[in-house]
C-alpha cells in the first residue's frame, strides 16, 4: 500500500507536469461513453482505451454483471446505468469482458462458493448452461463463455427503459468487447459476422 500512497501524495504535481487540464473538470462532466467491465484489478478501462480524465463513465462489477432493471429493488449497477443514460446522455456504451475471468470461469466450472455467498448469490444470475460447452471448462482463458457472457449483458441492458428507447432513435449504441488479458488484444463483437474480431 505505501507505494500507492506515495504516488496519490504525488499525483498533483505529476498531473501539473503531463500537461493536462484538470481544472475544467470542476466544471462538470461529459464522458464519452460508459465503460462496464469486471472489477479484477488486471482490466484498467482508461489504459486500454487510452481515455483521459472525464472521457469515460465507468461501472465496474465482479464479472461484468448487468442486474435486471428493477424499479423495487433498485441497485448501485442499474442507478450508474440509468445516470449514464438520463443524465449524462452517454453515446455509447461498451461492455468489455476479459480472458481468465475468475467469476466467469466460476460459473462455467459450477465451483462451490460457500465461502463467499453474496458472490454465489451475484453469480447466481448468470446461466451457467448458455455460457460453456464441455470443452470450455477446462480452458483457463475463458474467452467463450466470457464472450457469451457479455452478450448476455448486452441483452440485459436494452430492457432498461431509457437505453430501450435511445437505441431504437438511434442515440445510443452498444458495444460488446473482449479484453485478452494476456496479450492486450481488444475484440469487439460484430453482428454481421456473429465473431468477435479484432478492433
Amino acid at each position: 500500500m505505501d507505494p500507492l500512497i506515495d504516488r496519490a501524495r504525488s499525483f498533483r504535481d505529476r498531473a501539473a507536469q503531463d500537461g493536462r487540464q484538470f481544472l475544467g473538470l470542476a466544471a462538470g462532466q461529459s464522458p464519452q461513453a460508459l465503460f462496464i467491465t469486471c472489477s479484477d484489478s488486471r482490466v484498467v478501462p482508461s489504459l486500454i482505451t487510452g481515455a483521459d480524465p472525464g472521457d469515460l463513465f465507468e461501472l465496474r462489477t465482479a464479472g461484468n454483471i448487468v442486474p435486471p432493471y428493477r424499479t423495487d429493488r433498485p441497485s448501485g449497477e442499474a442507478a450508474t446505468v440509468e445516470y449514464a443514460v438520463e443524465v449524462l446522455a452517454v453515446r455509447d456504451i461498451v461492455v468489455c469482458g476479459h480472458s481468465h475471468c475468475g467469476a466467469v470461469g466460476a460459473v462455467v466450472r459450477g465451483d462451490d462458493l460457500s465461502a463467499v455467498p453474496a458472490v454465489r448469490g451475484w453469480l447466481a444470475t448468470t446461466d451457467r448452461t448458455a455460457l460453456a460447452g464441455p470443452a470450455e471448462v477446462f480452458d483457463p482463458t475463458v474467452a467463450g463463455p466470457v464472450q457469451r457472457h457479455v452478450l448476455a449483458q448486452l441483452d440485459r441492458l436494452r430492457a432498461y427503459p431509457g437505453i430501450a428507447r435511445r437505441t431504437a432513435d438511434g442515440r445510443l449504441r452498444l458495444h460488446a468487447w473482449f479484453y485478452e488479458v494476456h496479450t492486450g488484444l481488444v475484440l469487439a463483437h460484430r453482428p454481421d459476422a456473429d465473431a468477435f474480431l479484432p478492433l
